[in-house]
C-alpha cells in the first residue's frame, strides 16, 4: 500500500516537473517560430514564475519593437514610395543589373512609353534617345540635351545601397519650359533693339533721299540718271531691311491664338493652292492623303495658315527640284504630317533647328520654323520634326 501510494507521488511530481520544463520550452519555440515568421504580434502571458517571467517580458519587448520598427519602415516606404509616384521631376530606378525596375509617372509622360514596355529590361536593350544618353551617364554624372530641337531634359544618375550592393536611379527634368522662356527673353531683346536702330536710321533716309527723288531740278541732264537709279535701289533695300525687321518683330509681338472652330483639310487646300506654282517652278508635285470627311479643330486659322505656309516653304526649299510633298492627316492620332522628299535633316541640324537665327539655308533668316515652334506651342499643340527614311522627312503636329 505504501508503494502504490509512492509511485502515485512519484508521477504526480514527474508530471509537475515535465510541465515545468516543457512548457517553457513550448513558449520558447513558439517565439523563435512566430520571428521567423515575421509576425510581430505574438506576446505571451505571466506564468507566476519569476525566471520564466523575466524573459517573457524581454520578449515581449522585443516584439513591440520589431512591431514598431516594421510600422515606422511600412510607413516610410510607403510616403517614398507616394514622393516617387507624384514626383514633377521623371525617375527611373534600375536593379542589381541596371534592369528597369521601377518608372514613375512623369518619366513615363516625358518618354511617351508604358511599364509593360520597359520594366525589367535592360536599358541598353532600349532604343530611344534619353536612354541612349543614360547609357554615357557614370554614376553623380548630369548632362543636359535636346531630343528634337525643342524638348530640353536635364539627366542625373546617382545610386543607393540596397542589402549591401549598389543600385542606381536616374533623375529626368524637363527644362523645355525654362529654357524657351529664358531663350525668348533673351531674343526678344535682341530683336527690339535690333528695331529700334534699323527703323530709327531708315526712316529719315528714305524721306531725305525720295526728297530728293521728287526734286527734279536735281536731276535735269543724262549725267545724272545713274545717281538717281542708284539711289532709288537704295530706297528699295531700305524697305526691304524694314521688312526684314518686321518679320522679327512679329515673332516678338505674337498675339494670342484666337481659336475658332476649323476644318483642317480645307485649310490644306487653301495652303497647297497658294504654294502650288511655286512648286510647279520647280517640278515638284503635291500629293493628298486627306479623308474624305471634315476635320474639324479649334485653332487660329491665320497663325496655322502661316505655320503651314513656312513648312511647305521649307519642304520644297529643301527637296530643290523635282520631288514630292505629301499631305497626311490621321483622324484616330488627330495629326497632320507633312512629307517631303528632300535630303533630309542631319543630328546637328535637327538639335538646332528650331533656335532663333539658326537656319541651314544661304541666304536664310533663322526665325521661320521659331515662328512656327511659337505657334504651334501657343495653341498647346504637340509637334515633331525628323528624318525617318532616306528622301523622307515629316513634320507632324498633333491637334489632340
Amino acid at each position: 500500500m505504501v508503494s502504490e501510494v509512492f509511485v502515485i507521488i512519484s508521477i504526480v511530481i514527474s508530471i509537475q516537473l515535465y510541465r515545468q520544463l516543457i512548457q517553457p520550452l513550448k513558449t520558447l519555440v513558439q517565439g523563435v517560430e512566430a520571428i521567423k515568421d515575421r509576425d510581430f504580434n505574438v506576446k505571451f502571458l505571466s506564468t507566476g514564475k519569476h525566471e520564466m517571467d523575466q524573459l517573457i517580458d524581454v520578449y515581449n519587448q522585443m516584439m513591440d519593437e520589431l512591431r514598431n520598427e516594421r510600422t515606422r519602415q511600412e510607413q516610410q516606404h510607403f510616403f517614398l514610395e507616394k514622393l516617387i509616384f507624384t514626383s514633377p521631376t521623371g525617375i527611373v530606378i534600375l536593379d542589381y543589373d541596371d534592369n528597369i525596375q521601377q518608372i514613375n509617372p512623369k518619366a513615363k509622360q516625358i518618354l511617351n512609353i508604358k511599364d509593360q514596355q520597359v520594366t525589367g529590361v535592360s536599358i541598353d536593350k532600349i532604343d530611344h534617345p534619353v536612354f541612349e544618353q543614360i547609357k554615357l551617364l557614370k554614376t553623380a554624372e548630369n548632362s543636359v540635351f535636346k531630343i528634337d530641337g525643342v524638348n530640353t531634359y536635364k539627366l542625373q544618375k546617382s545610386h543607393f545601397v540596397d542589402r549591401g550592393f549598389s543600385r542606381h536611379f536616374v533623375m529626368i527634368e524637363d527644362l523645355t519650359a525654362e529654357i524657351l522662356a529664358a531663350e525668348k527673353n533673351v531674343y526678344g531683346k535682341v530683336i527690339r533693339m535690333m528695331a529700334h536702330e534699323v527703323n530709327n536710321t531708315i526712316g529719315p533716309v528714305n524721306s531725305i533721299v525720295q526728297s530728293a527723288l521728287k526734286t527734279d531740278q536735281l536731276w535735269e541732264g543724262h549725267q545724272f540718271n545713274t545717281l538717281k537709279d542708284a539711289l532709288q535701289v537704295a530706297v528699295e533695300r531700305n524697305q526691304n531691311l524694314n521688312f526684314f525687321m518686321r518679320n522679327f518683330a512679329d515673332l516678338v509681338k505674337l498675339p494670342k491664338a484666337n481659336k475658332q472652330p476649323l476644318d483642317l483639310h480645307r485649310l490644306v487646300n487653301s495652303v497647297s493652292q497658294l504654294m502650288g506654282m511655286k512648286a510647279k517652278e520647280r517640278e515638284i508635285e503635291f500629293e493628298f492623303r486627306l479623308g474624305a470627311a471634315a476635320f474639324n479643330i479649334m485653332a487660329d486659322e491665320q497663325q496655322l495658315e502661316q505655320v503651314l505656309i513656312n513648312i511647305v516653304k521649307n519642304a520644297i526649299e529643301a527637296i530643290d527640284l523635282n520631288g514630292t510633298v505629301s499631305f497626311i492627316t490621321k483622324p484616330n492620332t488627330k495629326s497632320l504630317t507633312i512629307s517631303d522628299t528632300g535630303p533630309g535633316i542631319s543630328t546637328e541640324q535637327s538639335a538646332n533647328i528650331f533656335s532663333p537665327f539658326y537656319s541651314t539655308k544661304k541666304d536664310g533668316q533663322g526665325i521661320g520654323l521659331t515662328l512656327v515652334r511659337e505657334i504651334l506651342l501657343n495653341h498647346g499643340f504637340e509637334f515633331a520634326l525628323k528624318t525617318i527614311a532616306e528622301r523622307q522627312t515629316e513634320f507632324t503636329i498633333y491637334f489632340a
